[in-house]
């Protein structure tokens, strides 16, 4: 990959940690921000670390004028991300914003009694702050969105949501990416993605949590606290678009593997 311009990433949490490692592979050239960043940019060689926060304008100028941006962080509120833009957000500069799929409104009929499959021709509920912030970010200037699923990988084990009760054995099906995979389609959407355009980005495999619950148990014996019982329908988000258009193919596209990996890869507990 090419890069004409520096890349910085906005809001550089979990994924951004990620996508500074993918890019250090690649030899791009990359900066991370964040509010606090001599605290919360440990991973960053201290000359690649900027603090910016979207509330304080004077931290704006931090960027360089010539950077493409990864904004990781919710678009909000409107009239931040508004101002900001309208100032830092001009061609040749790139954007591409870190959505999630919550945004599509969910109200439709069932098929057969199960959730429809979702593609980016799917209504949003502009409702929701963040939603009304990408929605200006693509339509005003050309931000390339990721609606991007659940999140997982090191440190983001769903084993340990299993054991600690946060998610349990329901008929919810949940869209999950790979962090490792989201990093690299972050990198190829900046590269490659067509302006304005939205692309979903998960690992194409719904699951109901109810499976997920029975597979842990199985395996490791983990049962989650939470009892079973009448949740939510949740989302089939379909992925084609995004795969086809960066001919991608995933490094973890099978979840069960990713977490024997990674189970693997954890201290044993008593």
């Amino acid at each position: 990959m090419t890069a004409r311009h520096p890349i910085v990433i906005l809001g550089s949490g979990y994924t951004g940690e990620w996508l500074c490692r993918l890019a250090r592979q690649q030899s791009l050239p990359i900066l991370a921000s964040s509010r606090r960043p001599d605290s919360r940019l440990s991973y960053v060689d201290p000359h690649a670390r900027l603090r910016f926060d979207l509330a304080e304008r004077a931290t704006w100028s931090a960027l360089p004028p010539d950077a493409d941006l990864i904004w990781t962080f919710p678009a909000t509120p409107l009239e931040q991300v508004q101002a900001f833009a309208m100032h830092y957000c001009s061609p040749p500069r790139r954007l591409m914003v870190l959505g999630s799929t919550s945004a599509y409104d969910t109200s439709g009929d069932q098929v057969g009694g199960l959730p429809p499959w979702i593609n980016e021709n799917g209504p949003v509920d502009t409702s929701l702050p963040r939603v009304q912030g990408e929605e200006y970010l693509r339509t005003h200037h050309r931000a390339i969105i990721l609606r991007v699923a659940g999140i997982y990988g090191p440190q983001r084990n769903p084993v340990e949501w299993i054991r600690q009760g946060r998610v349990g054995p329901t008929d919810k099906f949940v869209n999950l990416l790979h962090v490792e995979d989201l990093a690299h389609l972050c990198l190829l959407a900046l590269q490659a993605g067509q302006a304005g355009e939205t692309y979903n980005v998960s690992d194409g495999h719904p699951r109901r949590w109810r499976d997920i619950c029975a597979h842990v148990s199985g395996r490791w014996g983990i049962v989650s606290p939470r009892q079973e019982g009448n949740s939510e329908s949740g989302k089939r988000i379909l992925n084609q678009k995004a795969v086809a258009h960066f001919n991608y193919t995933f490094r973890h596209p099978n979840l069960y593997e990713a977490l024997e990996a990674m189970q693997g890869a954890s201290p044993r507990r008593g």
